[in-house]
């Protein structure tokens, strides 16, 4: 007897990926990783005029919130298919409330503060109501999205609440927003009498899910560039120091790409693809800790900015904060992303931190220039080092140890 076509369980079928051959990411998803192209622009400028303690921490909490919806959503495609009409449509949604979600992100903290935690909340609470409508034929992972909808809609009350309210209540309300939904994966979005799900459930496509989050890496590497390119062309006149300058950021954003894409890239998403656990997988090494190495690229991206806007420049703490930040961050997040994955310690990275640290004692006393010429140096030093000692290419590529 032939299932009807309006039949839930045919439903949910017809919207899920087809999981019989390798799973490429599709056009649709690189068009709404458009938007968030623009969304790093925002937040690299709102450090540049007073990179502050406050102003730091809060470009640092508003680039969790853009995470979360990216990575969220980076999920939802993980297991539906985005070549489906509905789900398209609903890539298209978020595209426009992303669009003026970012847009506002520079007053996010000041008249546009609602805007921000509205957009987080329709998003958040919004995609998990299609997945649990879209799911009624997928009982496992409908409960699942059943769990998230519940966090979803308490982190999308303090994102609203705080986007309503002024001063230090607004920070705090969207930390704990941030919490809610970081807390709500790390226990498997525990809900009472819906259960908790384990990462063993999470049945993503391991190869697409690390394809999506390195193309974040290339978005934020991107920005980086632009700036470069932006900052030299707005020059009046380019003398000696400004070309120099101009390489020396240029080889630092090479440099960056190099450590992560040269080996570990490929790697990772070999070992991600073969474990028998790649929901846990997805969740540490490519849910929380990438976006520790995107914040690296966005303070470093302002720090080249300030490096070809004045390379003679003594570099100042506020400068060096931002020309040794940038790349020490981006060193940490992909030392954690290692030894999660691989279960090795990263000592080159570690010295690399180390290393960049030391330098910046050194803040006041050399142009800003020759700071930056240092780090590129450090973290070129720290990819080269990956060719020449370590594991080597045939231990990252096998399984890592759980």
């Amino acid at each position: 007897m032939s299932t009807p076509a309006g039949d839930p369980v045919t439903r949910a079928r017809q919207l899920l990926r087809d999981r019989s051959g390798a799973q490429r990411v599709t056009n649709i998803e690189l068009f709404f990783d458009l938007v968030y192209v623009f969304a790093v622009t925002q937040l690299s400028h709102r450090l540049l005029p007073e990179p502050t303690v406050r102003t730091t921490l809060q470009t640092a909490l508003l680039l969790a919130m853009v995470w979360l919806v990216w990575a969220y959503t980076t999920w939802v495609t993980n297991w539906m298919d985005p070549e489906r009409i509905e789900v398209r449509l609903l890539l298209v949604a978020a595209m426009l409330i992303s669009l003026a979600m970012s847009a506002a992100l520079p007053h996010a903290f000041a008249g546009w503060g609602w805007v921000v935690g509205t957009a987080y909340a329709v998003q958040q609470v919004g995609r998990s109501v299609f997945m649990v409508a879209a799911l009624r034929g997928s009982p496992s992972l409908r409960r699942n999205y059943e769990r998230i909808l519940a966090w979803c809609v308490v982190s999308g009350a303090f994102a609203v609440a705080g986007g309503l309210v002024t001063g230090a209540g607004r920070d705090t309300l969207w930390v704990l927003a941030v919490a809610v939904d970081v807390t709500g994966g790390l226990t498997g979005f525990a809900t009472p009498g819906l259960g908790r799900s384990l990462t063993a459930d999470w049945t993503i496509e391991g190869g697409h899910f690390a394809e999506r989050c390195q193309a974040f890496i290339l978005i934020a590497l991107g920005e980086s560039i632009v700036i470069i390119g932006a900052t030299l062309s707005g020059m009046a006149r380019v003398t000696a120091t400004s070309a120099a300058a101009f390489v020396v950021a240029f080889a630092g954003s090479v440099a960056l790409w190099w450590l992560y894409f040269d080996r570990s890239a490929g790697a990772s998403a070999e070992v991600i693809a073969a474990s028998d656990d790649p929901g846990r997988l997805g969740r540490s090494a490519y849910h929380l800790i990438h976006p520790v190495m995107v914040a690296g690229i966005i303070v470093a991206a302002a720090g080249d900015e300030k490096i070809l806007t004045f390379p003679s420049a003594a570099a100042t703490g506020g400068s060096a904060a931002l020309i040794l930040g940038g790349p020490a961050l981006f060193l940490a997040g992909h030392a954690a992303f290692k030894f999660v994955v691989w279960r090795v310690v990263p000592w080159t990275r570690l010295a690399g931190v180390a290393v960049l640290a030391l330098l910046a004692l050194a803040a006041g006393t050399i142009a800003e220039i020759a700071l930056a010429a240092c780090a590129a140096v450090v973290v070129a030093a720290v990819a080269a080092a990956d060719r020449h000692v370590g594991r080597g290419l045939t231990r990252e590529r096998s399984e890592p140890l759980t």
